[in-house]
């Protein structure tokens, strides 16, 4: 807590620097990493990682500082695993002799205004770090690809602080100026640096004080607001008695829904049932119901399978009261009406909007492989070749560190698309040998890539 007499100079002071590193896969952040952390800056730095996939390889390809890196794997830094991402700040605040800066490096697909926001919502946080910075690498050559078909590119472009315009080498000047000015439409206030392999003067990315909350409100209204699992919540007045939840048409073939008790609609006890509501939506085997099967209060999550629309289902309400119905999708969106025995429509004492939980590409996933052995070189560079001929398209990141038979260094490679760059790393020494790779992309076939690494391994 701080005093009067502590002026917000002393405040920063006790803050620490956080620079969030974003970009969509392979566009360099790696890449970038590894600069900071060997530049003569001065700067004790700690990194916190996320990847998207079911290994982690990131540690293996960053250089050095093994004990100043945190993973998160196995989940998204802007969703699954934001806990995650508080808890090991606020393990780091324990021992902040140790560093006077911090890196956090998304994922590839993670939408970097969450993760931004960390900062502004969670008060332990706040009061202990400060976002200095959102800088956002674009794959000059590859980014044209994904504008139309990720959000998450065009999120992590908007809320940039700085973009730096990678990969600039591979790519005729006049395209890049082009992509220059779509982007300067796209953001107007952020720094743009043309880069190649990522190189960039240290003081134009670090202690740049460059977050503005005015301009991720102005990208994002709703920046500050947290998001929750649900749409939409009614509050109703409810007679003992059956009545009906009718439900206009949608999008989706199912709404998620919890109806709750609650002792009166003022603002303490409705924030109390959003915190139980939201528990109860992380329910993994909701109870599904179909078209005119009942649905009760009570602390459970219920799935509707809408088969026809407009759908109704019987609500049983055995005493009269106050009840709070949250729904998955908003209720002008599916058009949410309640009503009585007699058909009279039951009009909602409050409703409720809410910032809902965003969501990524589907049919974008990982494939990870974790396997003991030594590679056969022959048979793993035909494997690679044919691998990017047939299928580079839809590979937009892959990367990982190799066994080859008969070498005694490890051997590190990363891809985009169709471009490929390996080369030799450190020797294994008394480690084990193994193979630890990962693939992201549209549509992968996990049993090819698995059946097809396993048969470039030695007998």
């Amino acid at each position: 807590m701080t005093t009067m007499l502590e002026t917000n100079k002393d405040i920063e002071r006790k803050q620490v620097p956080v620079t969030v590193l974003t970009g969509f896969l392979g566009s360099g952040k790696t890449t970038l990493l590894n600069r900071i952390l060997t530049e003569n800056h001065g700067k004790r730095i700690a990194v916190i990682e996320n990847e998207f996939g079911e290994v982690g390889v990131d540690q293996d390809l960053v250089i050095g500082a093994e004990e100043e890196i945190f993973e998160m794997n196995n989940g998204c830094i802007c969703c699954t695993v934001r806990d995650d991402l508080i808890r090991i700040l606020g393990n780091l605040m324990k021992r902040k002799d140790k560093f006077d800066y911090i890196l956090v490096e998304t994922t590839g697909l993670a939408d970097p205004g969450p993760v931004a926001q960390t900062f502004f919502v969670d008060h332990d946080i706040k009061a202990k770090t400060k976002l200095d910075g959102i800088v956002t690498l674009v794959d000059a050559k590859h980014v044209w690809q994904h504008f139309d078909e990720s959000n998450e590119v065009k999120e992590q472009i908007a809320f940039a602080d700085v973009i730096l315009l990678n990969k600039i080498d591979l790519v005729e000047p006049a395209n890049v100026d082009e992509l220059e000015e779509k982007i300067r439409r796209m953001n107007v206030a952020a720094r743009i640096i043309r880069t190649t392999d990522a190189v960039v003067d240290m003081n134009a990315i670090l202690d740049i004080r460059g977050f503005d909350l005015d301009h991720a409100l102005g990208v994002d209204p709703t920046f500050l607001e947290l998001e929750h699992p649900f749409e939409w919540a009614g509050c109703y007045d409810l007679e003992a008695g059956i009545h009906e939840l009718r439900l206009g048409p949608g999008r989706d073939a199912t709404m998620n829904l919890v109806i709750l008790r609650i002792a009166d609609a003022s603002d303490a006890a409705f924030a109390e049932t959003i915190d139980l509501s939201a528990l109860l939506f992380s329910e993994k085997s909701p109870f599904v119901r179909k078209r005119r099967e009942a649905l009760a209060p009570a602390e459970r999550l219920w799935q509707l399978a809408l088969e026809e629309q407009p759908s109704v289902f019987p609500i049983v309400i055995d005493t009269p009261g106050i009840y709070v119905i949250f729904t998955e999708h908003g209720g002008v969106e599916y058009d949410v009406r309640v009503h009585n025995a007699g058909e009279r429509e039951i009009a909602p004492m409050r409703a409720v909007a809410y910032k809902p939980t965003h969501s990524h590409d589907a049919t974008v996933t990982s494939v990870g492989i974790d396997v003991p052995g030594d590679c056969v070189e022959e048979k793993l560079n035909d494997w690679f070749r044919n691998l990017l001929a047939n299928d580079g398209v839809d590979i937009f990141r892959m990367k990982g560190v190799l066994s080859i038979e008969k070498s005694p260094r490890r051997f590190v490679f990363q891809g985009v698309h169709m471009l490929f760059d390996g080369r030799p790393d450190r020797p294994w020494g008394d480690n084990p040998r193994r193979n630890t790779l990962i693939f992201i992309g549209r549509n992968l076939d996990r049993a090819k890539l698995t059946n097809g690494f396993h048969a470039c391994l030695a007998s």
